[in-house]
């Protein structure tokens, strides 16, 4: 029988995350973008919140994650950390928010710290960005990572299909959780990967994984919030289950209520003053 969290709350810490993985308890993950729904998520017990820079796509209507700035990512992340009391609250870091150089990371890093006080921040990348890692973390900035399909290099990668099938790219994965590991971060998420190297990267790391259509041997899974509510009706991939189909909901109650002012039916007396 499965034991309510929101009956007995737990501050979720990158402590523990580590713990939750030696003891063998999945990780549950979502995103959020604003207060009501970052509300909700805490009052039934997220491990983690993302305010992922997916809100370029869901929320602000753009085609890729690129053109996100952290000033975006600043005023999301503020609405949520309002709402949130229990969750570990990660904020995506930008495109060209860190590549650029050490000092660009930290100041950037620093501001979504200092300015939100949020409990870490997420950087897509392996070996390459290993060095700001490392800086980051010894400062005093907590980094989870993010290898497989990272958006960011959607340019690069030219499509979205799933990454890591060939023996080269597959090894090139294993080593950068190593190395990202080594360079102290206290999570790796894993998007849209084979299974099978999921599943070799998780047994291979300390630290807890976390899956996005990288099968079911992760330590832990996240969603877009977004999409496992059914409002992104065209973005259906087989990694994505829905749990709502709020766009439909929403649709329905927006022509109610068309219906009800266009037919004078709202608002009635009762409903005045």
């Amino acid at each position: 029988m499965s034991v309510s969290r929101t009956k007995n709350p737990r501050v979720v810490t990158t402590r523990t995350l580590t713990t939750m993985k030696r003891m063998g308890e999945r990780i549950a993950m979502l995103t959020a973008y604003d207060y009501l729904v970052a509300k909700y998520l805490d009052q039934v017990g997220i491990d983690i919140i993302l305010v992922g820079d997916s809100v370029g796509n869901v929320v602000q209507g753009h085609e890729t994650t690129l053109p996100v700035t952290v000033d975006d990512m600043i005023y999301h992340a503020k609405a949520v950390k309002r709402a949130v009391k229990n969750a570990l609250i990660v904020v995506d870091m930008p495109f060209m928010s860190y590549q650029t150089s050490i000092d660009d990371a930290v100041r950037n890093c620093g501001r979504v710290m200092k300015e939100v006080g949020v409990g870490a921040v997420k950087l897509e990348g392996g070996e390459y960005i290993a060095d700001i890692v490392r800086h980051l973390v010894k400062i005093g900035i907590p980094v989870m990572g993010h290898l497989g399909l990272t958006p960011q290099s959607i340019n690069k990668f030219g499509t979205y299909e799933v990454r890591a099938q060939d023996r080269r790219e597959g090894a090139q994965v294993l080593r950068d959780a190593k190395v990202l590991e080594d360079a102290g971060v206290f999570a790796i998420v894993l998007e849209k990967i084979p299974s099978k190297l999921a599943r070799n990267v998780s047994a291979s790391v300390k630290i807890p994984t976390i899956g996005i259509g990288a099968g079911p041997f992760c330590d832990g899974q996240v969603l877009v919030v977004y999409d496992m509510l059914g409002l992104t009706e065209e973005f259906k991939p087989r990694f994505v289950r829905r749990y709502a189909e709020l766009a439909d909901i929403l649709r329905g109650a927006f022509r109610t209520y068309i219906g009800d002012v266009k037919g004078k039916s709202f608002p009635t007396m009762k409903e005045s003053y």
